[in-house]
């Protein structure tokens, strides 16, 4: 396995930020020679990246025959739109390493929890933007505009609004007194900016979540199917904020965040990914 941290460096990168990979080996004896890689954000409100939504869920999605890679991306003081320029520069790199590592490259799904559940959908919803792309430095090489499209969009109890259902612990370490603070609350509430070049789209959430409401989720499934684009969405009537993979595997060191009849989305997102990419 390439097991390997790749530093990123955009504008407003903090020390830390990198990609790390979690790569299959390629072997002539197996049948599977590209395989799909789920590239994950873990959540943290974005004043951190968490441990319990990282290699934990990387090892997996491995486990399930994909390439798996965490963002730990630059959260607060870091601003909007340092995160999302270290997702793009993070999307650039895998894709330019397809051949290399054997991905198939036009198969990379966006995987996110919580705030960064908010980085991928805002990822899915702004890749094909001018801004971001020139941002990005990808505008001249990538004529065809393939180089930064998502294939897939993988969303665990999401942040999406900025609206009466805000997570707004969120929303302040994201833009904190940037000047045009307004302005980027009403652009980054994802429920209005869902488009057709959108992905298809996965999404789970627990009806109890007091964190994160579940109006988040259905706001962004209400858009999405105004938009156009494909979407599961899966509702658990029990459990809370921060589930990861919701069993002992990623509970808390105080003994929280397993809820048994919540375990089984990784089992319903493994059909969703088999029947996006199926294995050839």
């Amino acid at each position: 396995m390439l097991h390997e941290t790749f530093p990123l460096r955009v504008e407003g990168s903090l020390p830390g930020a990198c990609l790390v990979t979690y790569i299959q080996e390629y072997s002539v004896d197996l049948a599977v020679r590209e395989r799909p890689l789920v590239l994950l954000c873990p959540g943290g409100g974005y004043g951190r990246t968490s441990d319990r939504e990282a290699e934990p869920m990387a090892l997996q999605f491995l486990a399930m025959g994909y390439h798996a890679a965490v963002l730990r991306y630059s959260c607060a003081p870091a601003r909007f739109p340092t995160a999302l320029l270290e997702l793009a520069a993070s999307v650039v790199l895998i894709r330019e390493h397809a051949k290399q590592w054997h991905v198939a490259a036009d198969r990379l799904v966006i995987q996110g929890c919580s705030a960064g559940g908010h980085l991928a959908a805002c990822y899915a919803m702004f890749w094909n933007r001018d801004w971001l792309r020139e941002k990005a430095g990808v505008t001249e090489r990538d004529p065809e505009r393939r180089i930064l499209r998502p294939g897939g969009l993988l969303l665990c109890y999401p942040v999406i609004t900025s609206g009466e259902f805000a997570h707004r612990g969120s929303f302040e370490n994201l833009i904190g007194d940037l000047p045009d603070r307004a302005e980027l609350l009403e652009r980054l509430s994802l429920e209005r900016q869902a488009c057709g070049d959108m992905p298809p789209t996965f999404v789970w959430h627990t009806y109890q979540d007091q964190a994160v409401p579940v109006e988040n989720s259905l706001l962004l499934m209400e858009a999405l199917r105004r938009a156009g684009v494909s979407g599961e969405f899966h509702m658990y009537p029990r459990g809370s904020h921060g589930l990861a993979l919701a069993t002992v595997l990623t509970r808390t060191s105080d003994g929280r965040c397993v809820q048994p009849e919540c375990a089984g989305w990784i089992g319903l997102a493994q059909t969703w990914l088999q029947n996006l990419f199926p294995f050839d």
